[in-house]
């Protein structure tokens, strides 16, 4: 007996395999989830030069593309050869972009450790006083109450012998491992900047071969794809790079901003440690939301050490300086560059930190952002099959019937990717 088999029966069959063969892997990521999880550590480990260096080729992109169009312009007036005069083009981009990168980090590490360096010099200096006058203050406070005054002796001696009793019986004959802790501790920091260095080079062959990688990525989508759905994929490459980009260096340039204002009126009015708590504070403004609290508690301890009045002055300040940098500067810089509302924005710097920490707090939002944009597309190219209309609008007033003379839109286009 003879089977024709047909072209449909053929993909059904391959999609079947295909959704058995991942519920199988499924079950077996879920079943051994621990050794799945360190296997992914141990790849993560060994890709972790190749991940600075894309993250570094990535934020360094402008500076190149800049310098190479710019310095092109200027060579090839001058140079017959113009495969010559673009190799010296990117070249040079290449040494300008890495230079900035120095740059930048060596005056972050100039501004921040010569201040933390002075402010804990400073704050163990004046530890015993504060102590002591703390102290004092208890004893002036508490004489008038006997009882309370021997209570309060008596919590301080419990705590003071827990202390003595915890470093004897726990700390010293577990010496071996706190110094395995250390040395472990010690060998991981040179890993980081040994990845770190080779990231720097990685990312100087990412910036001269990005063009290449992205001609054979389109090469791959076209041969694989229909053409209309290849051009679909690239359109979304588009967007999604127009996505990060945006969010990631207007919110660079926001928090530069940020802490060139901190730095100013903390040095005008003459505050504590103007420079490190500006750093701390345009650090920590990368992050949205919650990155001003994260970068104004250690700051505004550090002021509390010298002077309580200051700290409170700081915090007022630092209230003052977001809420114009929500309202006036971040929204001039970053415009609508995610889409998202605020009940989206804090979902993904949540659900971004828990999972990835403080790389997952930043790129979170452009993350979801691009899947918001994806799932927002699809949900409207089926409405509109369906007749019904893909404003939003129309839904709150019960209106998202679409008229049949009105069903024919105008499809494509950067709107598309919008909700």
């Amino acid at each position: 007996m003879k089977f024709n088999f047909e072209e449909k029966h053929f993909k059904w069959g391959i999609t079947a395999f295909l959704v058995i063969t991942a519920g199988i892997l499924v079950y077996f990521a879920v079943e051994r989830f621990e050794q799945l999880s360190e296997g992914l550590g141990r790849v993560t480990g060994i890709l972790t030069p190749f991940i600075y260096g894309l993250v570094f080729a990535y934020l360094l992109c402008p500076v190149y593309n800049f310098t190479t169009r710019n310095l092109y312009a200027l060579v090839s007036t001058k140079v017959n050869k113009r495969k010559k005069a673009l190799s010296f083009s990117k070249g040079i981009a290449t040494f300008v972009s890495i230079l900035f990168l120095g740059i930048i980090i060596c005056g972050i590490c100039w501004m921040i450790i010569p201040g933390l360096v002075d402010s804990i010099m400073h704050i163990v200096s004046i530890l015993p006083d504060s102590m002591e006058h703390f102290v004092d203050w208890i004893d002036a406070k508490t004489t008038r109450y006997p009882q309370l005054q021997d209570t309060l002796e008596n919590w301080i001696t419990r705590l003071t012998n827990n202390i003595i009793s915890y470093v004897e019986e726990k700390m010293l004959p577990s010496y071996m491992e706190v110094a395995t802790s250390i040395s472990t501790g010690v060998f991981g920091v040179i890993n980081v900047v040994k990845s770190f260095f080779i990231g720097i080079i990685i990312c100087a062959y990412f910036l001269n071969s990005k063009d290449l990688f992205a001609a054979q990525s389109k090469k791959l989508i076209l041969a694989t794809f229909s053409e209309e759905r290849a051009q679909r994929l690239l359109n979304g490459a588009a967007f999604t790079n127009k996505t990060f980009g945006g969010f990631i260096n207007g919110k660079l340039i926001d928090s530069m901003i940020i802490g060139v204002i901190c730095f100013i009126v903390m040095s005008i009015l003459g505050w504590e440690y103007p420079l490190l708590i500006s750093c701390i504070i345009g650090i920590t403004n990368i992050i949205p939301f919650f990155g001003p609290f994260i970068g104004a508690v250690p700051s505004a301890l550090l002021i509390l050490m010298v002077n309580p009045l200051q700290c409170v002055y700081f915090l007022i300040f630092i209230l003052i300086l977001q809420q114009i940098d929500g309202n006036l500067i971040g929204p001039k810089i970053l415009g609508d560059s995610t889409g998202l509302s605020s009940f989206w924005v804090m979902f993904a710097i949540l659900v971004g930190g828990g999972l990835f920490g403080f790389a997952g707090m930043i790129v979170g939002i452009p993350v979801f952002a691009v899947f918001y944009a994806y799932f927002a597309k699809a949900i409207n190219r089926r409405l509109d099959k369906r007749g019904f209309s893909t404003d939003i609008r129309d839904y709150t007033i019960d209106k998202y019937r679409v008229k049949e003379k009105k069903k024919k839109k105008k499809k494509g286009g950067a709107g598309a990717w919008r909700h």
